[in-house]
């Protein structure tokens, strides 16, 4: 009666222990990316009747074996803040403080006063800093620069246009001025014109007018002309070349878009003032020629069709200042600028782990390497086995409601069970020491 008295008292404490978990499951179900933990038990070392099978032998009742967390991955939510990240596959955010390096996959991050990526205990974010050379840098804490985003002054302008074939010749020179009185403002003797924004070096912009003079039947003549540094207002046309020659075979394929002698394109110089590079020389590229090796297929054409701008760019920038962040599935780190453009600041770090189900848990959705865990594995997203990022989403708990409540009806009802074979005992116990009365 004894042993059964303890196998029931060994069953309360197990059931007891499982209503402990569930409670815990429960209580976090609303935790990012917590994952539930089930508790497992076996029997106790069965005592065997002397003399008799091993079938004859009895239970001492149940112990707790083993508390494991199920790792299956949890919904993830859309927050539209870009900087909540959700793994969707395997791996984990690695974060880390003067203590040590932690584990995570509660992606709610932010930016702290310093520019560095945090979780919500100020834990900085690990990953691949950015060198500039294109080689990602060592493993280290991510901080975004937020230093303004320099100027770049346009050297390249592409332009991919039609021109009219059935366009008339120009037989009379271009000028800009067209009315004659003396003020260059009114350009005459041309076709079509396109306006192109262009940059200095200090990141001012400028519109350069290309003007486009049919010279023959598969020729054009090209002339450029920006405002004027010392007459606002009046047209001055870009100096130190001749016109661009555009020269088109009869299917109006580019054959050249040079100068006479050259099959490149030309250097065009201008004068954007006198605070800035004196002279700028922005090329105009209208595709790879027939000259330059090309097919016509992704060139300028000359068709019976209107004159046209097809496709047009740049590769030039205002300066400007980091007003956000952007990270993308494989975790590359784009800093959002004021001026347009974006620029790669790192790259993401996840780990995994042979055997993650035995990582430690250290509270604050964090966990640390074990002996049991296996060693580290660390990349980038979308690698190795690694899942991909996805910005401006959570991972929630795995927590199933349903399941936990049919848990625990049953671990109450095996607690209540063991509890009545407690009080049964104690009664046959007492029917045993009423005999000596």
């Amino acid at each position: 009666m004894i042993t059964a008295l303890w196998a029931a008292v060994s069953g309360m404490s197990a059931n007891g222990t499982t209503l402990s978990v569930v409670g815990d499951n429960i209580a976090n179900m609303n935790t990012t990316a917590f994952k539930s933990n089930r508790a497992n038990f076996s029997d106790v070392l069965s005592a065997t009747i002397t003399g008799a099978s091993s079938s004859n032998s009895v239970g001492r009742g149940t112990q707790l074996d083993s508390i494991t967390p199920l790792l299956t991955q949890g919904s993830l939510i859309s927050t539209g803040n870009p900087l909540d990240l959700a793994i969707d596959g395997n791996g984990y955010f690695m974060v880390k403080d003067s203590n040590g390096t932690y584990y995570t996959r509660a992606g709610n991050f932010s930016l702290d006063k310093d520019g560095y990526l945090v979780n919500t205990s100020g834990m900085k974010v690990q990953g691949y800093m950015n060198t500039g050379t294109g080689t990602p840098g060592s493993l280290g804490n991510i901080r975004a620069d937020s230093s303004a985003n320099v100027a770049k002054a346009t050297t390249t302008v592409n332009l991919n246009i039609n021109l009219n074939s059935t366009a008339s010749n120009v037989t009379t020179a271009f000028t800009l001025d067209g009315n004659g009185d003396g003020i260059k403002n009114d350009p005459k003797n041309y076709n079509f014109s396109t306006t192109t924004t262009v940059y200095d070096s200090h990141g001012a912009s400028h519109e350069v007018t290309a003007y486009y003079a049919k010279s023959s039947a598969n020729t054009w003549n090209v002339y450029y002309a920006t405002e004027s540094v010392s007459n606002p207002g009046a047209l001055v046309l870009a100096t130190g070349s001749s016109p661009q020659v555009l020269t088109f075979n009869t299917s109006g394929v580019l054959v050249s878009d040079g100068i006479a002698g050259s099959s490149n394109e030309p250097s065009i110089k201008f004068n954007f003032g006198s605070d800035v590079v004196s002279t700028q020389n922005i090329k105009f590229d209208y595709g790879t020629s027939l000259n330059q090796g090309g097919t016509g297929l992704n060139s300028s054409s000359q068709l019976a069709d209107a004159s046209q701008v097809l496709t047009a760019s740049q590769d030039g920038n205002a300066s400007g200042v980091m007003k956000g962040l952007s990270i993308d599935e494989a975790g590359l780190i784009y800093g959002v600028f004021t001026n347009g453009q974006n620029k790669v600041m790192g790259t993401l770090a996840l780990t995994k782990f042979a055997a993650p189900d035995k990582l430690t848990k250290m509270g604050q959705n964090l966990l640390r390497q074990s002996n049991s865990s296996g060693q580290p594995v660390t990349g980038t997203p979308k690698t190795s086995g690694m899942g991909r990022v996805l910005s401006g989403s959570l991972e929630q708990s795995n927590v199933d409601l349903a399941a936990e409540f049919v848990t625990m009806i049953a671990a109450q009802r095996a607690f209540q069970a063991n509890s009545r074979t407690v009080t049964t005992v104690d009664d046959m116990m007492q029917e045993v020491l009423s005999l000596k009365r």
